[in-house]
């Protein structure tokens, strides 16, 4: 049985030869199994591509893709969910985080025949800013509420998937990926493997604030319209709360008498800047599903592929 094991790297150099160190033991301890793994450089801009170029001399099960430029996180797995020829496939980041000493009891469980995937998740956020991690927890509670599948709370990219689950994700060519919401959405089997938070061995998180911010906002457009019904209902409240203050403010000016008009100048700006934020905030959450259709419809590759070690092999 041929198994696939793809890691996205992206300026990694520092931490590579620590995961192949730590694969190759775990590989030599699973020897009834082929491996073949593979390393997709997503445009670094360090020296990773030619410690890649290294390792792959040095041992043949190695297949290595080179991106022409930074395509993201997302593009890079599909590349190496698409080159992968493995019964099993296996995601793992290259920095770690994901510890390859849990592969052999993956494997014993996809084995066993009772799963068709078996993922991790972090229970703990350990070494991470308080504040990520409280938006990180608020994130998943709210896009759980939104949407039709259940993103489990610390999730990790880490996981082992039988073939028939790497064709079924395949088979979703849209553009604009979220992938913990892909692997909920194809559903099958899946065991979850709990573990405490492991800091990086080496190198530096290429996840900033900001970053994880826009992710959250693709991982909630992507898989559910909430925000669009949500807009049209504060809309509608906002008009109806504007149409009960008007009747108020005649009614009061009849029976009172009042028809100042500079008295009610403060209130009315108050309530036009309200206004106006409301259509900004619903033009703003139309524009984010807009954006994404446009993207699709130019139907662009996710990637480029610059360098393959396997090319000749394919054809």
């Amino acid at each position: 049985m041929l198994v696939s094991l793809i890691v996205p790297c992206y300026n990694e150099e520092s931490a590579l030869p620590f995961l192949y160190e730590a694969l190759t033991k775990v590989l030599d301890e699973c020897s009834r199994y082929e491996y073949e793994l593979i390393f997709v450089n997503d445009g670094s801009r360090d020296k990773t591509l030619a410690v890649l170029r290294d390792m792959a001399e040095k041992d043949g099960r190695i297949h290595y893709l080179s991106f022409s430029r930074n395509f993201g996180k997302e593009a890079a797995m599909y590349a190496g969910l698409s080159a992968a020829k493995g019964d099993w496939i296996g995601l793992l980041d290259a920095d770690m985080q994901d510890p390859p000493s849990l592969l052999p009891q993956m494997f014993t469980l996809l084995e066993s025949g009772d799963f068709d995937v078996v993922a991790t998740r972090r229970v703990s956020r350990k070494g991470e800013p308080p504040i990520r991690s409280f938006f990180a927890r608020r994130f998943y509670r709210m896009i759980n509420k939104f949407t039709d599948v259940e993103i489990v709370d610390g999730a990790r990219d880490f996981r082992v998937m039988k073939r028939e689950v790497v064709d079924a994700i395949l088979s979703l060519g849209e553009r604009q990926r979220f992938s913990k919401g892909i692997f909920a959405w194809v559903g099958f089997r899946t065991k979850w493997l709990e573990y405490e938070n492991i800091e990086r061995v080496a190198g530096e998180t290429k996840w900033s604030f900001w970053k994880l911010f826009l992710y959250a906002i693709e991982g909630v457009v992507s898989f559910t319209t909430a925000p669009l019904r949500i807009a049209t209902v504060v809309g509608f409240l906002t008009s109806l709360g504007a149409f009960i203050y008007l009747l108020y403010y005649f009614i009061h000016a009849i029976i009172n008498r009042i028809w100042d008009k500079v008295a009610g100048y403060p209130s009315l700006l108050s309530f036009m800047l309200f206004l106006g934020g409301m259509i900004l905030m619903a033009l703003g959450i139309i524009g984010e599903y807009l954006a994404k259709t446009y993207i699709e419809v130019k139907n662009r590759p996710l990637y480029v592929i610059a360098e393959d070690n396997k090319k000749d092999d394919k054809q």
